[in-house]
């Protein structure tokens, strides 16, 4: 596994066009086989003036991840939106790399970012919620520590219906 020097940092109004072109290169490769490619596509179209509308100058939960001055991934973290999780839970609610960075160890860093902001707002458990079918990301998660808690919600992506799963971690 290669792992590279990475900076993470907030995510600010200039990054937006990356960070839509990270997030569609990823949909595009990693749920090529598992969501409508015509529903990927519809969304991919939509992401820049997506990320341009979140991304302001309070920006307090979405990041992006970089090697040197390239951004190769982005990364949401903040307070989980289950009501059924208390304040002892964060929330990794997205994570997104760029397929030419795909295992080479800079997913697991990030998440040991995740962790760390976690920690210090006094957290000691994570969430990610994940398609039941992406068992590439769901094995990237148990390596990470994370285990499946039960809790499923169920999505529609066009004309497909996808299940999730939450996995959940102690810190």
């Amino acid at each position: 596994m290669i792992y590279h020097n990475i900076a993470i940092r907030l995510a600010v109004p200039t990054d937006a066009p990356g960070m839509a072109d990270i997030h569609a290169r990823s949909w595009e490769v990693a749920y090529k086989d598992i969501i409508p490619w015509a529903y990927i596509k519809e969304k991919s179209a939509s992401r820049r003036m997506l990320w341009e509308r979140i991304i302001t100058e309070d920006n307090t939960t979405q990041y992006v991840i970089q090697t040197g001055s390239n951004t190769v991934g982005i990364m949401t973290i903040a307070s989980p939106q289950d009501d059924d999780l208390d304040d002892s839970f964060y929330e990794l609610h997205g994570i997104y790399l760029h397929p030419s960075v795909y295992r080479q160890g800079i997913g697991t860093q990030a998440m040991t970012f995740a962790y760390g902001k976690a920690c210090a707002l006094g957290k000691n458990k994570m969430t990610v919620w994940v398609f039941a079918e992406n068992t590439s990301s769901i094995k990237f998660y148990k390596k990470c520590g994370f285990a499946a808690d039960g809790k499923t919600k169920t999505l529609i992506c066009g004309e497909k219906t996808m299940q999730c799963i939450r996995m959940r971690k102690s810190l």
